[in-house]
This record gives C-alpha cells, structure tokens and sequence, in this order.
C-alpha cells in the first residue's frame, strides 16, 4: 500500500477510534502491524494523536474559555477543574514510572492487544447491565473521591488493548455516573492525560525522532484531527440514546480476528 494511503488509513482510525471505549492505540498497532507500517521512534503515531488532541480542544473551546475565565469568580469552575487534574494525577505519576516498560514491552506485544480488546469488549457489555443506577449527571460536578477513582481506573489503559475512554467510562458507570456524563467527563479527562503523553513522548524520544515522511506525518495529522473533531460530536448522543453495546460487540469482533490472524502467523 502507498506510504500516503497507509498514513492516510491509520490517521482515520487514529481519528475514528480515540474518543470512543475501543481503544485507538490498540487499534492503531494492530493495523501498523498487519500493514507493516512502523516509523522510527514511533513518530508518526506521536504526531497523529496529537491531532486527537487538538480536535478536543477545538470541540470544547467555548466550554473550556468558560471554565477558566471564571476561576476566580465561580466555585463551579474552580471544582470542574481540581477534578479533571485529580484524576490526570494518576496516569501522571504512572506514565513517567512506567513509560519504558509500556513501550517498549506492551506496546510491541499484539497478541495481549488482541486478548485485551476481546477481555474489554465483555466488559463494556456486562457493566451496562450491571452498573447502578446514575447519580451523577453533570460530568463537571463529579464528587473529588470518585473523580480520582476513575482516574485510578483510566491507568489501566495504559496496557493496549484497553481503552482510555472505556476504562474512564466504565469506572464512572460503576460509580454511579450517567452514561453521558461518564463520556464528557472521559473527553474532559483526556484532554491533559492525551497532552502529557504526547508531551513526553516527544521528549523521550527526542533523539530517534524522524520527521523524514513529513508529508506522510502531515496527511495522518489532518485525517486524524477531522474525524476526531466529528466523532466527539456525534459519540455523546448516541451513547445517550443507545448505550455501548454496539462498542463491545466491535471489540470482540476485532479482537477475534486480529488473535486468529496472529495466530495463523500473520
């Protein structure tokens, strides 16, 4: 496949799958390694996700100018943001601990990518019928404990295969937050957990960096950033309305396949 096709490809998957409970990297390694595709100091995969952030930001912009221009003047605010960075705390301390053995161990492992897309494809089935019932419905009014919890929970996305936002969702869901709400404050969360990942692995790998495809690295960008921007705006309403059912199932099915592929040797 064309090098512009392939990062074309995994810049919308990179967009398609970051902010819905599938997991975008496990996704993303998984079609590098069918496609053979690799960059040199995981350049390519650094950059495009940072079109994932971008596109976040851009969603939220009114929403995120209105949080801190009114830290000084409403309490509300203030909480909304002490509870986003209580529960980055965790993916921070963890990342910077174990960013070498997530790279360099878990991140070259597809067969546990695949068993974990199909563990978490269960998961997401069974806590919709077994979470409580919702408590919460204002994804920037969460209490500071359970905010830090689901932190807690989102650092077991940290093994590929799992999900950020599945992991965030499902934590929230068991604690009693809605189904939107449990999503928002997913996308709320991502918002500097995805920075400062991207943030260090540019300086990690500051020295094997290469920019040599720049308009390979550029097309992922763009595709990336578009399809991300999209995905946020249509994921809200339909968890509202039909759950994540249809995520879990994808999951499975993906996983099923990737595990019998690798298995065959592929």
């Amino acid at each position: 496949m064309d090098n512009t096709i392939t990062a074309a490809f995994l810049g919308l998957v990179e967009g398609l799958t970051e902010f819905i409970p599938v997991s975008s990297t496990g996704h993303l390694l998984l079609a590098g390694h069918f496609l053979g595709f690799e960059s040199k100091g995981k350049t390519f995969e650094v950059v495009i996700q940072l079109g994932a952030v971008l596109a976040i930001l851009s969603v939220y912009a009114a929403r995120l100018w209105q949080v801190f221009s009114t830290l000084g003047s409403d309490p509300a605010s203030r909480r909304a943001l002490v509870s986003v960075l209580l529960a980055f705390l965790p993916a921070a301390v963890i990342g910077v601990l174990a960013h070498d053995f997530i790279k360099t161990v878990l991140f070259e492992t597809p067969m546990l990518i695949a068993v974990m897309l199909i563990l978490g494809g269960v998961v997401l089935l069974f806590v919709e019928r077994l979470a409580p019932v919702p408590v919460h419905d204002d994804a920037m009014a969460l209490p500071f404990r359970k905010a830090l919890i689901i932190g807690a929970v989102q650092c077991l996305a940290m093994v590929p295969g799992v999900s950020r936002s599945g992991a965030t969702i499902v934590g929230a869901l068991m604690l009693g937050v809605s189904k939107r709400a449990a999503a928002e404050f997913s996308f709320f969360l991502s918002m500097p957990t995805m920075a400062g990942a991207f943030a260090y692995d540019l300086y990690a790998n500051r020295d094997v960096l290469d920019f040599s495809a720049l308009s390979d690295i550029a097309v992922g960008f763009v595709v990336a950033f578009v399809t991300a921007a999209l995905v946020v705006r249509w994921v809200l309403s339909y968890l509202t309305r039909h759950g994540f059912a249809l995520f879990g199932w994808w999951r499975i099915i993906v996983g099923s396949i990737a595990l019998g592929l690798l298995l065959a040797g592929f």
